[in-house]
């Protein structure tokens, strides 16, 4: 059964800015995620490159490239789409683990899974 997980407020995700940064247990392991917004939706990801599993941010919650259109791993240069996670460019194997956020009342929110559980 899912649970809903307070991330944030609303406002603390602009558009194509920063990330908020949170922690998951993702089948049995603790990882880092994150949530950004683009075009006015909120999407979140685990915090590992496809390509080799390292967190991508090149400072911190920062993972747009300077268009802003385009998630960036700082490593090898591997871009994914905001939108899906799939990667568009670049040495990837796959793309990015989504976990699921609602937005509601001005809160962002992530949810558990049969995947996806509270760090512990």
């Amino acid at each position: 059964m899912s649970q809903a997980v307070f991330l944030c407020q609303a406002q603390a995700l602009l558009d194509s800015d920063l990330a908020v940064p949170f922690e998951v247990c993702y089948l049995g392991q603790n990882h880092a995620a994150f949530a950004v917004r683009y075009q006015g939706r909120v999407h979140a990801y685990l915090n590992r490159c496809s390509h080799v599993p390292m967190e991508m941010d090149f400072q911190p919650n920062r993972f747009f490239d300077l268009t802003g259109h385009w998630l960036i791993c700082a490593t090898h240069g591997a871009i994914y789409s905001p939108q899906t996670g799939q990667c568009s460019m670049g040495p990837c194997r796959g793309g990015l683990i989504k976990i699921e956020v609602t937005e509601s009342d001005g809160l962002v929110h992530w949810h558990t899974s049969d995947k996806f559980n509270l760090p512990d």
